[in-house]
Parts: structure tokens; C-alpha cells; sequence
């Protein structure tokens, strides 16, 4: 069985495309070559900056001989029909067979198809990959009408076996499938010939080539440490410039050099994104100090100096940045220390979105709702409306202007330089967060109420101009600002109701939506300011309350938008509360259960709810438990549309038949007040175990007991038995939205 080694060496490949071309290279190749017949043992990608590889090992010599039988018309179908299962086929009348079938003689057609070389088929399916593959940018050059990311120098393809390489007759727009490679553009230009994987990269290395990305990040991770071990300094871990520079070099050379003393004053955040961005350092910090003292660049050859040479050219390049981000660093503290006033000026005149004002006035709605926020998660309500005015004037800064990944971080500096305290400081960095799935929570109760504020402030903002997300599409992010609503409120344990804080937040971005004097609307707002305290409470005779005070029927009409907005919005929160708990194995139908609960917008009753009815519906006696409950509703519910009639008072033990019966109404008896006052002190698992001891005393009556007797006075005693089983579980979860 031969093996297979494909080199597709080019000018440079761009270092972030390289690990998803290596995929692409072994998926468009190993499929192509199984869709054709053949099997492999196993396959394998690599890359350096000027070569895409691919070894394939234990590779069928060749595809095997295929026979297909193929139904056709009836015999005595028309011509034309014949005519066209012929041509599909490729036979002739002749080669057809005729057979019985249920309604008559049919024409069955056997095709064979030869097996082919493998040499014939890779041919076939390197072409096709070469010609369809998937760059995110290609370019042509020449007169040719290829198109590849960078242009395609040359390509290898042979075919290994125990009588030795044979190269697969291939040419792709002039350049011909051959043996031969070349190793570093520097240090080793030569050509040379290959017989297999195992020659190839050994041969690659003896040319000062390291073909396996992976090995190359290992010896720049090794040879960085090892530098910065040398002057007692650590590297600043960064896995993904890691990835990137050894997507740069195929002959790594780490280098280590020292930072100008008068730089070292930069934030240390200033120096790592610049040396970073700029010159692809890795930074390295003196544990003594805490500050950045030094960097390592990674070379693509040895030089008879030991890379002085180089290392003092990126020295000068260096200096030069640093020069830039203290200029921009000095101006900015300026600034700080005059109060910002130039700062939120100009962010008058930056639109945030044209139907929802600047980010001045994005901010002044963060503020007021920060400043409500605050209260109910800790916070000293001044200091959060202040940093909430703060945390965004960094984006007026020349550094973050320079520098935008440095939003927030900035923004600490400039705020403390500008004598805030440590907590507004702190929101002022920490108000974005958290980003994605995997950053860190804000804890601090100022950080905490800006963030919520700042994300409930983008939610209601988009929600009130119709711009939600749809399919997979989301624009502004909303997925993930919902998800960022959630984790601050459910990782800090926050007993919030959102339902209150969406409808400030909507009622704001609407008032900001309507800036043209509409009697109707501004009647409703002023409605709305006067019973504000109402709003806050939020419960529907406030809401009846404030909408008859409305008498404009376009106010109305405002009012009762605003609420629907509300309760859209909290279903959307709550379908990415889903997600985040699915993650953590809870499933879907036990948090709609959950959900369909009151008080479904303090997120941390949610969370606490649905974690005890998972861990109860862990065990066989929860199981079982909802299969009687969810008997029961069914019961009960048929029995109501039926009779028109609702079953919910007056069982009385004094009707019950059955032992079973009267054991029923006594677990009742104990375990309803045990579930009122475990929901009550908000213990759940406890009302978990109260209702999981009626599992028994269902399943016997329901075993024991028809329901629907003809005695009519027994029949509705049970019924009414059966609405104080449900009624039971309705204090905890909806238990009809299990499944199983």
C-alpha cells in the first residue's frame, strides 16, 4: 500500500491563514480520495510560511471494480423513455436486461466500472483542490488564471511504495507534479529530491526548515524562556502571537533585547500591545519590579553575530514606537488631570447609531441606569453614575485612538490620574467585560452595576429600534451582550429584577428614538416620569394604573409598545439563559419548566430552581415522580375541558374509598406546608426532597385508584385530590414541560 506525500510550495502564506489552509488541504484531499474509492490509514497537515504539506499514509494502490444495478422504464415504455435510461447508463439495448416485475416486464441495467490506479485518481482529486481551494484572499499572476494566496512555485506529489517513489503525472496551469523542493530562502536555497515523507522532512531540517508548526511554537516558547531565565525575567504568556510568529519563520531564532529605561514608565499594557502589534515581541517582565523590562523577537536565521545585527535594528524600530505611545501617553494624562471636559465634548459629535444619538448620549443613559443598578448589587450609586460617565471618554484618547484593543484599560489610568477613586478606576476598565464565554467576571459592585448598565443599555437600545438579531446574523453583538447580562448577574449572585430594569432602559431609548415633539409620546413619557416609583416595582395594576392615566390613544399605544418590547426582550434573555445553562448539562425542558414559574426574571432563582430539579430528576424517584405528576395534569386537564369546570378545591378525605386514597391526602398533608416553606426560604433542594416523598403515594394510587368513577361525588373528590398533586409541583416547576 503506498503512501502519498503532496508539498504545495508557494511565496509566503499569511500567518493567520495557515492553520485553517492545513485542515482544508487534508479534508478536500482525504475526501476526494475516499469518494473515488480509495482508503488510507492516516493523514497528516503541516505548514511553514512557503509550503502547504500532506502525508498520507497506507494509501489502496488502487480503487476497486464497482458493479451497480439500475432500474429502468417497462419494455413497452416509449421509445424516448428507453432512449434516455441508455444515455444515463452509458449501454446499449443490447447490454439491458429484461425482468418481471409487479406490474410487468422492466429493463434493469448492470453497470461495471473498473477499478482505477491511485496515481489516476490523485491526480484527479490534487487538481480539483488546487483549483477550488478555499483562500480567504487569492491573487492571479502572470498570463495564468490560477488563483492561490500567494504565487504557486512548485508542487510535489509522489507515490511511495517497496519499489520505490513514483511522481503522479500532474500539471496545473504550466506547473508540473514533481520530486523536488527547496529548504530556507536564506540559509538553504538549493534544490533537492525527495523519496517520501520520512526523507522529505528529514531533509527539510538539514535545510534549516522546521516543518511542524507545532515544533516550531515549542522551540520559540523553549528558546524565549530559556532567555529569559538567563536575566531572571519571565515571558508574558501569548498563545496567540505564539501561533502567529510561528507562522512567520521556519527556522525560529529567538532574540532577546532590552527596553530603553525611559520608556519603562509606560503603562505596561502600552508596552506589550505595542511591541505586540507593531514588531510581533513577546514582552518579558522583571517579577522584581512587576514591570516590562524587555522582549524577544524571533529571527528567521542565523547570523555570524548572533543576531546583534538584527537585534539592533528592531532595537532602533522599537524606540521609534515607544517614542509615539510616550507622546500619546503624556498629551493623554494631560488631559486626564484637566478633567476630561475636551474628551466628552467630542463624543458628542460620534454617533453611536443614527436612531439612537452620540455616545454622549449613550452614556448619559448608562449613567441614570447605573445609578439604579447600583443599589441592588452593592454599589455606592454616586460613584457608579460617575464611572459610568468616565468609562468611555478613553475612546477620545490618542493611545486607545492608536491602540483600540486598550479601551477600558486606558480608561483606569486616565481616571485615576484624574483622581477618581479606585472603584470608579476600576469600572472604567472592567465595564466591557465580560467579552466572551471565557473572561473573567467584574466582581466589584461599582464594576458591576456599569457593565449591567452598559449592556441592558445596548440590549434596550437596539430592541427599541427593531434591530434584533435574526438566524445567524447579529450585528451589533446582542448574543453576546445578553450572555454578558447573564453571567454578571448569575456568577455574582445578584437578586435583580430585570423586568424593572428593561423597562427603564427601553423607556430611555425610546424617549431618545422620539426626539421630535409627538404630543402623544411626549404626553405618555411624562406619564411614565410621573409614576415612575410605580415602575420600578413593575407589576401589572401599576402598568393599568399609568396606561388610564394616558388618555392620547398614540400614548397608549407607546406605553403598551413599550411593554411588549419589555417581555420580548426578557424571552430572549431567557432563550440565552438556556444556552449557558445547557452548557453546564442542565437541559432545555427542565429550565422552561423552571421558567414558566413566577418571579422567571431574577435570573439566580431561575438558576437555583433548575439545578435542584435537575439533580432530583438525577434519580429514579424524581423520574417516576414526574411521570405521576404530568399523569395527573393530563388527567385533570382532560376532565376540565370536558365538564367546562375547574377541579381546584374540595377534596375531602371523608370520600376517599381506598387506603391508598387517604395515604395520598396524608403525604399532601405533610409534604404542601414542607414545599411552602422551602420555596419560601428559597431552599430548594429541600422542597426536592418534600415533593420526591410523594412519588410512592402516587404511583399506589394511581395503581389503586380509577379516577373516573361513575359516582359522580367520588369521581370530583378525586379530581380535586389530583389538582392538589399538581397544584404541589406547580410550586417548584411546570412539570408538563418535562420531557420523558
Amino acid at each position: 500500500m503506498p503512501d502519498l506525500l503532496i508539498e504545495l510550495f508557494s511565496e509566503e502564506i499569511p500567518a493567520r491563514m495557515q492553520a485553517r489552509a492545513r485542515e482544508d488541504l487534508k479534508k478536500l484531499v482525504t475526501d476526494g480520495l475516499v469518494n473515488a474509492g480509495l482508503t488510507y490509514a492516516s493523514a497528516g497537515a503541516f505548514s511553514t510560511p512557503r509550503r502547504l504539506t500532506l502525508a498520507v499514509e497506507g494509501l489502496t494502490a488502487s480503487s476497486p471494480t464497482t458493479r451497480e444495478e439500475r432500474k429502468g422504464p417497462r419494455t413497452d415504455a416509449p421509445e424516448a423513455a428507453l432512449e434516455g435510461f441508455l444515455r444515463s447508463t452509458g449501454l446499449t439495448r443490447d447490454q439491458l436486461e429484461a425482468r418481471d416485475d409487479k406490474k410487468g416486464q422492466v429493463w434493469f441495467a448492470t453497470i461495471t466500472r473498473p477499478g482505477r490506479p491511485a496515481s489516476e485518481i490523485v491526480a484527479e482529486v490534487l487538481d480539483s483542490t488546487i483549483r477550488t481551494f478555499p483562500w480567504p484572499k487569492s491573487m492571479r499572476w502572470g498570463a495564468g488564471s490560477l488563483r492561490w494566496v500567494r504565487p504557486l512555485h512548485s508542487i510535489i506529489c509522489l507515490l511511495t511504495d517497496e519499489a520505490g517513489a513514483t511522481v503522479v503525472p500532474l500539471t496545473v496551469e504550466g506547473i508540473a507534479a514533481g520530486n523536488t523542493t527547496r529548504g530556507h530562502r536564506f540559509l538553504s536555497p538549493d534544490a533537492f529530491t525527495v523519496t517520501g515523507f520520512d526523507d522529505y522532512a528529514a531533509k527539510l531540517r538539514r535545510a534549516h526548515v522546521i516543518l511542524d508548526s507545532a515544533e516550531r511554537e515549542a522551540a520559540i516558547r523553549q528558546g524565549a524562556e530559556n532567555l529569559a531565565f538567563a536575566r531572571g525575567w519571565q515571558i508574558v504568556p501569548d498563545d496567540a502571537l505564539l501561533s502567529e510568529v510561528a507562522g512567520l519563520v521556519e527556522w525560529p531564532v529567538p532574540l532577546m533585547g532590552v527596553i530603553a529605561d525611559r520608556f519603562l514608565d509606560l503603562p505596561p499594557e502600552v508596552l506589550q500591545t505595542s511591541m505586540k502589534e507593531h514588531q510581533k515581541f513577546f514582552s518579558a517582565r522583571n517579577p522584581k519590579t512587576g514591570r516590562i523590562e524587555g522582549f524577544v523577537t524571533v529571527a528567521n536565521i542565523e547570523t555570524a553575530d548572533d543576531g546583534a545585527t538584527i537585534l539592533a535594528g528592531n532595537q532602533r524600530v522599537l524606540a521609534a514606537r515607544l517614542s509615539d505611545a510616550a507622546f500619546f501617553w503624556q498629551n493623554d494624562l494631560r488631559e486626564a488631570k484637566s478633567g476630561m471636559q475636551a474628551w466628552a465634548e467630542g463624543l458628542k459629535s460620534v454617533t453611536f447609531h443614527n436612531k439612537l444619538g452620540s455616545q454622549a448620549d449613550r452614556i448619559t443613559r448608562i449613567a441614570a441606569l447605573a445609578r439604579e443598578i447600583a443599589p441592588l448589587v452593592g454599589a455606592d450609586a454616586g460613584q457608579a453614575e460617575q464611572a459610568a460617565r468616565l468609562a468611555k471618554l478613553d475612546l477620545r484618547s490618542a493611545m486607545v485612538g492608536e491602540f483600540p484593543e486598550l479601551q477600558g484599560t486606558m480608561g483606569r489610568y486616565y481616571a485615576l490620574a484624574a483622581g477618581e477613586a479606585e472603584a470608579v478606576a476600576d469600572a472604567a476598565r472592567d465595564h466591557y467585560s465580560p467579552l466572551g464565554p471565557s473572561d473573567d467576571v467584574p466582581t466589584a459592585p461599582v464594576s458591576v452595576a456599569v457593565a449591567l448598565a452598559d449592556k441592558i443599555d445596548t440590549l434596550t437600545g437596539f430592541w427599541a429600534i427593531d434591530e434584533k438579531p435574526t438566524g445567524s446574523k447579529d450585528p451589533y453583538a446582542l448574543r453576546r451582550a445578553a450572555l454578558g447580562v447573564i453571567r454578571l448577574i448569575v456568577q455574582n449572585s445578584q437578586r435583580i429584577k430585570l423586568r424593572n430594569i428593561l423597562w427603564n432602559g427601553l423607556a430611555r431609548n425610546m424617549q431618545a428614538r422620539s426626539l421630535v415633539a409627538e404630543e402623544p409620546v411626549i404626553n405618555a413619557l411624562s406619564v411614565l416620569e410621573e409614576h415612575l416609583p410605580e415602575w420600578t416595582r413593575y407589576d401589572d395594576e401599576s402598568f393599568l394604573k399609568a396606561l388610564s392615566q394616558s388618555a392620547v390613544t398614540e400614548g397608549r399605544t407607546f406605553l403598551l409598545r413599550l411593554r411588549a418590547y419589555q417581555n420580548d426582550l426578557l424571552s430572549f434573555l431567557h432563550d440565552r439563559l438556556k444556552v449557558y445553562l445547557r452548557d453546564q448539562g442542565i437541559r432545555h425542558d427542565i429550565i422552561d419548566a423552571v421558567l414558566a414559574q413566577p418571579g422567571n426574571d431574577d435570573l439566580v432563582l431561575v438558576v437555583s430552581r433548575a439545578t435542584a430539579l435537575n439533580a432530583m430528576l438525577q434519580t429514579e424517584d424524581g423520574r417516576n415522580l414526574t411521570q405521576g405528576l404530568k399523569r395527573a395534569g393530563n388527567i385533570l386537564a382532560q376532565a376540565e375541558e370536558k365538564d367546562g369546570v375547574e377541579y381546584s378545591f374540595g377534596a375531602d378525605v371523608k370520600f376517599a374509598e381506598t387506603d391508598e386514597e387517604r395515604a395520598l391526602f396524608a403525604a399532601l398533608d405533610t409534604a404542601e406546608p414542607a414545599i411552602r416553606q422551602a420555596i419560601a426560604a428559597e431552599d430548594f433542594p429541600a422542597a426536592m426532597t418534600a415533593i420526591a416523598a410523594l412519588r410512592a403515594p402516587i404511583d399506589a394510587f394511581f395503581e389503586a385508584v380509577q379516577v373516573n368513577t361513575d359516582n359522580q361525588i367520588v369521581r370530583r373528590n378525586r379530581l380535586n385530590l389530583l389538582h392538589r398533586i399538581r397544584a404541589a409541583g406547580q410550586q417548584i416547576a411546570d412539570f408538563t414541560k418535562v420531557e420523558g
